[in-house]
């Protein structure tokens, strides 16, 4: 199972496309996004997202961000 995921900055779109899941560095410590999960908004921290596609792993560093999960797709704006 995949979700559709968004990471983008102001001027640009980092990735787009189904995730089997993100690992990101929450205000409140680290949290994973699976398929079908609870909506929710949070702040992000310093440190690194991992996305996992059915192809490979995807590393991108974040000084700060927002997180959100809706129930059809998974924002990540920084």
């Amino acid at each position: 199972m995949t979700f559709p995921l968004t990471i983008t900055t102001i001027g640009e779109v980092l990735f787009h496309g189904d995730a089997e899941s993100l690992i990101a560095p929450g205000a409140d410590g680290e949290l994973t996004v699976l398929p079908n999960h609870v909506p929710l908004v949070t702040r992000l921290k310093e440190g690194r997202l991992k996305v996992r596609t059915r192809e490979q792993v995807h590393e991108f560093s974040v000084s700060r961000g927002i997180l959100e999960v809706s129930r059809k797709n998974v924002t990540v704006l920084l």
